[in-house]
């Protein structure tokens, strides 16, 4: 079974926290720590987390991750 990666990206705020914990409740895995980084463009600090999952179907580049 292939193991699938996305990497959850949103400003600093509390929808980030909810879009993490949401794919920890559909079964995915946290892959090291969370990163910050500021957006001087547009003023903020961004969140960013990898997580990992292992499905049934095979991999194409096509799939909608967030939907696994």
């Amino acid at each position: 079974m292939p193991t699938i990666y996305r990497f959850i990206t949103e400003d600093d705020t509390v929808q980030f926290c909810h879009r993490v914990s949401e794919a920890l409740s559909k079964g995915w895995t946290l892959q090291g720590d969370p990163s910050m980084a500021f957006d001087a463009a547009r003023g903020v600090m961004r969140c960013g987390q990898a997580v990992t999952k292992v499905v049934d179907a095979e991999y194409h580049p096509d799939m909608k991750l967030g939907q696994q």
